[in-house]
């Protein structure tokens, strides 16, 4: 990653979320971003619609489910981060997509950073995550800020990070 190349976390908010979607679309497959949606493959109106609705539904109600960031790196939106305060305020649950094009350049790391610091602002005392066994990227990023991992069985992997 270029030094010109600030990454940030922009909360989402209608604006940014057509960029989102447009991140999205040219950069990566439906099925990495979102949750999946019958029919054909790729981004079909359909899909693209379901991806706006979700985001409205969880982070852009009038009673949020979860706060939704916009990645951006050098000013423009290359994906998304989310965090969902669970009941109790113990754990932050994490999740986050990047554009292939912003892969492997430095950019998850420094997201999951200013993720920390957004977490330990709730004052949970853990942020938890979930990938995939195959998920190489992601294991080794969040290994790398300190996460505990756990295989469950069943081709998925939990990740615990303490706070503060």
């Amino acid at each position: 990653m270029e030094s010109d190349e600030r990454v940030e976390l922009w909360p989402l908010d209608e604006e940014r979320l057509e960029a989102l979607l447009d991140a999205a679309v040219a950069d990566a497959d439906p099925y990495e971003v979102m949750p999946p949606v019958e029919g054909p493959e790729g981004w079909t109106p359909a899909r693209r619609q379901a991806f706006l609705d979700f985001h409205r539904s969880r982070s852009l109600a009038p009673v949020p489910v979860e706060a939704t960031y916009a990645i951006a790196v050098g000013g423009r939106v290359a994906g998304a981060a989310r965090l969902l305060l669970h009941q109790g305020g113990g754990d932050v649950e994490t999740g986050v997509w990047i554009g292939r094009s912003q892969r492997g350049r430095g950019v998850g790391a420094a997201v999951v950073g200013l993720l920390l610091a957004e977490a330990a602002k709730t004052g949970a005392r853990r942020l938890v995550a979930t990938t995939t066994v195959d998920n190489g990227a992601a294991r080794r990023l969040l290994a790398g800020a300190g996460a505990e991992l756990t295989e469950d069985g069943e081709g998925g992997v939990d990740a615990v990070v303490r706070l503060g």
